[in-house]
């Protein structure tokens, strides 16, 4: 008999919320004047150091302006106007983590995300994760193997006994391998039927 899971960790982008990096690039593209394009091509050059909170983002946009050749935004933070702009939260995904952890289901958000980002969730309010892992604060992201461990350490609940949902099949992939059960975002459906063929209380 399959052991129930103890915990279900969530990512943020494309399954909380809906994937907010085509509209971060068309913002922050349009600020500095630039096609979406070139500035994607030069987003994706600098972009894995800012998650991993090894730069500041003042560096960040020095980096992509001196790439781009444009003058460096003048807003305190261009990258956390944009996610403000673009966040959609998925108001029914939500509250299946809320349900899970008031049915005693641990429960986290385990985001590759921006200090900006970051700081702007905690600006939210939200009281249904009882850990947040960001790969800025860890100084490593998905999917690398340090992160599902921290992750898992936060909760106190071992790998095996941890779903994690992801949009990205890497990313869940990237949890499979340290032996949690990853399971790749379809629906709000989908994943309730899989998280409990697992024994989670949906």
């Amino acid at each position: 008999m399959t052991v129930p899971i103890e915990a279900v960790l969530f990512d943020w982008g494309g399954v909380l919320i809906d994937n907010p990096a085509p509209g971060l690039m068309a913002y922050c593209a349009e600020a500095l004047g630039m096609s979406v394009e070139d500035y994607t091509t030069a987003h994706n050059r600098h972009g894995e150091p800012l998650q991993k909170g090894a730069i500041s983002e003042a560096a960040f946009w020095e980096r992509i302006c001196r790439d781009l050749g444009c003058a460096i935004p003048s807003a305190p933070s261009l990258w956390g106007q944009a996610f403000a702009s673009v966040y959609a939260p998925r108001a029914d995904v939500f509250a299946l983590a809320a349900r899970l952890r008031e049915r005693n289901c641990k429960t986290a958000l385990l985001s590759n995300t921006e200090v900006a980002a970051m700081q702007f969730f905690a600006n939210q309010g939200y009281d249904m994760f009882d850990a947040t892992i960001f790969s800025c604060a860890e100084g490593t992201f998905k999917p690398e193997r340090e992160i599902y461990e921290i992750a898992a350490g936060k909760l106190g609940v071992e790998p095996s006994r941890c779903a994690f949902i992801d949009d990205n099949p890497a990313y869940a992939d990237g949890a499979t391998s340290v032996g949690m059960h990853g399971i790749v975002y379809e629906s709000l459906e989908q994943i309730e039927n899989a998280l409990r063929d697992l024994g989670a209380p949906c």
